[in-house]
């Protein structure tokens, strides 16, 4: 057997053992509960302005969009760390089908922008969580059943994966749609599967897997999110404004090539790149640690990112964004592994939530200003904001320091011991 089969077959084995932590059906579910929130997250753009005819309406409301789920998501998973995973996903899955469809009939029936943007900040807020949340749930029990530091990054890794996937398949359904015939298409299919999926999410038995951070104790967890969290979700905001700044020039050059509706297929294109080299993460030797794996992911965003700047066809366009695709990934991936070695574990929910609107929060303000200034500059200049975002984000990547393991409480790790 060659190195490369037994490579092969080792980072396979991996992957089957954090399957087996949870059983197939958990991923099945977590995976298509979070696909509305790509799916809500980038069409919100294409579909306002399909609606409004203006991109920089889109790039608003947007905005606005991931704006609520900023907002939101610590307190979220603050209550998923403090109450339990299962009421708190069941109330917001079932709210954020309501408000998907409440902000869909808006943009249809040309509301006005203050409306579509409240309405769209309502819908952002209410989404589930599922992604972070699901990474808590796994993190919680492979700690729980001993498992090292190698296992819990392949966690992360199939995690990642699934977002990446979840981030092709989001805009692609929106970009299908749109050729179909309307992108609210996608926004209905959004909305069933988050009430569908996400109810099948908070039943599952894994919910009793994270730890519950109040027993008794008073109102706030006993432990502080050290300084190296802080760090970390800087550097995931700067990446999250190389994300928004190359959906704005995506979504500009697309209609300034006269092909607006294909912009959810290099969406696509870039993500299937994200996803293929988010897996092969797993594969990565132990000794190729998480501030190294920063470093040099972070400098290949911005020296990939360049390229963008000067494409000017949509055949140059789609094979540009689908190498530039392949930094996403291992740039999440890394950034959810230091957050998960740094924070409390009686905090977990909060510390993966927190990353995630940190992400979020980065492409939200730059959906509104890369967008107008998309509009009235050209796509450039969007891609251009990307391009210095992403050298920022690796000079953060230089002060990142190797976490130490977090604070563990014996009896936080008993729920999730007992957890099928």
């Amino acid at each position: 057997m060659t190195q490369g089969s037994r490579s092969s077959e080792g980072t396979f084995g991996a992957y089957r053992q954090v399957i087996g932590l949870t059983g197939a059906l958990l991923p099945a579910v977590s995976f298509l509960g979070r696909l509305p929130t790509a799916t809500i997250q980038m069409g919100s753009v294409l579909l306002v302005a399909e609606t409004s005819g203006s991109l920089g309406t889109g790039g608003a409301v947007g905005c606005a969009l991931a704006l609520g789920q900023v907002a939101m998501g610590p307190y979220l998973g603050r209550l998923a760390d403090r109450r339990g995973q299962r009421p708190v996903v069941l109330f917001f899955a079932l709210f954020n089908a309501v408000t998907i469809v409440a902000f869909t009939l808006a943009a249809l029936h040309g509301l006005p922008t203050p409306a579509l943007i409240a309405l769209g900040a309502l819908a952002g807020a209410g989404q589930p969580g599922i992604g972070p949340l699901a990474r808590s749930r796994i993190v919680a029990l492979a700690r729980a059943r001993g498992a090292d530091d190698r296992l819990v990054d392949t966690a992360l890794s199939l995690e990642g994966t699934m977002d990446e996937l979840s981030f092709v398949l989001g805009p692609a359904l929106v970009g299908v749609a749109a050729v179909a015939g309307h992108p609210a298409y996608a926004f209905a299919l959004a909305a069933l599967l988050v009430a569908v999926c996400g109810t099948a999410f908070a039943l599952h038995p894994s919910a009793r897997a994270v730890p519950l951070a109040v027993r008794g104790e008073g109102a706030r967890p006993r432990h502080r999110m050290p300084s190296s969290v802080h760090v970390v979700r800087a550097g995931l905001v700067l990446l999250g404004i190389l994300l928004g700044a190359c959906g704005a020039g995506i979504t500009a050059l697309t209609r300034e090539l006269g092909h607006a509706g294909q912009a959810g297929l290099v969406y696509a294109a870039m993500g299937v790149m994200s996803a293929v080299v988010g897996l092969s993460m797993a594969a990565l030797p132990a000794r190729f640690g998480l501030r190294l794996r920063w470093r040099i992911a972070t400098a290949a965003a911005a020296l990939l990112s360049l390229p963008l700047i000067w494409t000017s066809s949509m055949a140059a366009l789609y094979g540009v964004v689908t190498v530039f695709g392949a930094i996403f990934a291992p740039n999440l991936i890394t950034g959810f592994g230091l957050t998960e070695r740094a924070v409390p574990r009686d905090r977990l929910s909060e510390g993966m939530t927190f990353a995630v609107s940190a992400f979020v929060g980065g492409q939200a303000l730059t959906l509104a200003v890369a967008g107008r200034l998309a509009e009235t500059h050209g796509p450039q200049v969007a891609f251009a904001i990307g391009s210095v975002a992403a050298a920022g984000a690796f000079l953060v990547s230089l002060a990142v320091r190797e976490p130490a393991a977090p604070a563990v409480r014996e009896k936080d790790l008993r729920p999730a011991a007992a957890a099928p």
